[in-house]
């Protein structure tokens, strides 16, 4: 669960990395990580409550075939009920109901499945025959389908007639092209206003737009709702502009030129695309602080008994100073004092801040080794989660004066602070714990912050917890 490594890193004094290759800067006298005045408010993706909606209402004509069964009101209410569940449908731009096609379908029927499966435990003599079942999933497929296909066709056309203005950032060249391309698809639902980029190549028919006023005008004059990054590097070399964009509203759309697909995440005029989230979703905060503040204090509970068994052994054995505090580098650039049992003991307190590791398993005791290849030196962490200072799942926490090496060296890794930091995390259970690459770290934990989800913090927990079983030390 810790990232601590093996051998000591070289560094400098910290430096604000900027905007990289891109010369956009921000306003003068603006402070670093300026937010865009935005007028108004920005567009936003549709809401899925017309579909939601469209699929509730395609239930209740399905109904009808259960008029002769049992409980016929109840079984309407749960086809009703199932189907105005929220689902992921993606984060894409606009798609057509033959777009998701299967996935409505597949999603009645299994509805229809477990109702018949209900049904057919509650009361075996009346379970629902093949016939009723084939009837109201073609009834509700039909309905359904026509009801999303009429709610997607009044957006295309409410997108034709107001589409929403982005700018282009990436290389000039490539970004030009981009959004020659949009601008041939208006179906898109997007027409790209400006390229940002660090310099006019001299190619394309919208302006270049090279420094931070330019950006800001830009945005104001055209009513800007949506970002386009088309090249790769963009994300970590323009993360500032990007950040500070999407924290004041706007939707910012991932393109890539490059590789062939994003999957099912959705194209713009052929070109793979995804959304881009550079902030911590905004639905983070209620249940994951909960799901933190739930386990933590539930596990605090649980092995008291073998926290104070480990500090009275380590005391015993290593004589005072049980716990050790270090300062470490939280949400948005905090330091907080994180605890742990003390295994090792540095020579002073410049050691214990600037060297990459203070740790050599040789000159340990017995007792001490054992307590960090079975990651039991990391539960007093769990009192930093319940405080709020960490989360239990997120990047993990580095001291201040690596966090300013790694930042310079790694453009991405200041983006991993937009979460709370965590005890694990999706890097360290894809193995990049110790001496591993930083880059690495960085991306899966920009990875997990983009696609956030209460689940995938459970998966990650489950799958730490399976690798406790096998302990290999940190």
């Amino acid at each position: 669960m810790t990232a601590e490594s093996t051998v000591p890193f070289p560094g400098a004094q910290h430096q604000d990395r900027g905007f990289s290759s891109v010369s956009v800067m921000p306003p003068r006298g603006a402070a670093p990580g300026f937010r865009y005045p935005v007028r108004g408010r920005p567009a936003r993706l549709a809401s899925p409550v017309p579909l939601l909606l469209a699929d509730g209402v395609a239930a209740l004509p399905a109904g009808l075939t259960l008029l002769g069964t049992p409980l016929p009101a109840l079984s309407v209410s749960l086809l009703v009920a199932a189907s105005l569940l929220p689902r992921p449908d993606g984060v894409r731009p606009p798609a057509g109901i033959l777009d998701e096609l299967p996935a409505v379908c597949g999603r009645i029927a299994v509805t229809w499945l477990a109702l018949a499966a209900l049904m057919a435990a509650y009361r075996p003599d009346h379970a629902l025959s093949v016939h009723i079942l084939l009837a109201g999933f073609a009834v509700q497929a039909a309905v359904g389908c026509a009801l999303r296909g009429a709610v997607h066709a009044r957006r295309r056309t409410a997108l034709l007639r107001h589409p929403h203005t982005a700018l282009v950032i990436g290389p000039a060249a490539t970004a030009q092209r981009v959004a020659a391309a949009v601008l041939r698809h208006p179906e898109c639902g997007v027409r790209p206003v400006g390229v940002v980029a660090d310099r006019p190549d001299g190619t394309g028919s919208l302006p270049v737009l090279t420094t931070g006023e330019e950006v800001q005008r830009a945005t104001i004059q055209n009513g800007v709702s949506a970002v386009l990054a088309v090249h790769p590097s963009v994300r970590t070399e323009q993360g500032p502009l990007l950040r500070a964009l999407a924290e004041s509203g706007y939707v910012i759309w991932e393109v890539d030129t490059d590789t062939p697909s994003y999957g099912s995440r959705g194209r713009l005029a052929g070109f793979p695309c995804r959304r881009l989230r550079m902030a911590a979703p905004r639905h983070v905060g209620v249940g994951k602080r909960a799901l933190d503040i739930l386990v933590s204090g539930t596990l605090l509970l649980l092995i008291s008994p073998v926290l104070m068994a480990c500090a009275v052994v380590l005391r015993i054995c290593d004589g005072p100073g049980v716990v050790f505090r270090q300062e470490r580098i939280g949400k948005g650039g905090k330091p907080f004092t994180l605890l742990k049992f003390r295994t090792h003991r540095p020579a002073d307190a410049h050691e214990a801040a600037t060297r990459w590791s203070v740790a050599n398993e040789h000159e340990m005791r017995g007792f001490c080794r054992m307590l960090r290849r079975t990651s039991l030196d990391e539960l007093l962490q769990l009192w930093n989660v319940l405080r709020g200072d960490m989360s239990l799942v997120g990047p993990r926490p580095e001291r201040p004066y690596f966090v300013a090496q790694f930042s310079r060296a790694h453009p991405g890794y200041a983006a991993r602070h937009r979460m709370r930091t965590g005890i694990t995390g999706l890097a360290q259970v894809h193995g990049l714990r110790g001496d591993t690459s930083i880059e690495d770290r960085c991306r899966f934990d920009n990875a997990y912050i983009d696609d956030w989800s209460l689940w995938q913090d459970v998966c990650i927990l489950l799958r730490t917890a399976a690798a406790l079983v096998r302990p290999t030390g940190s």
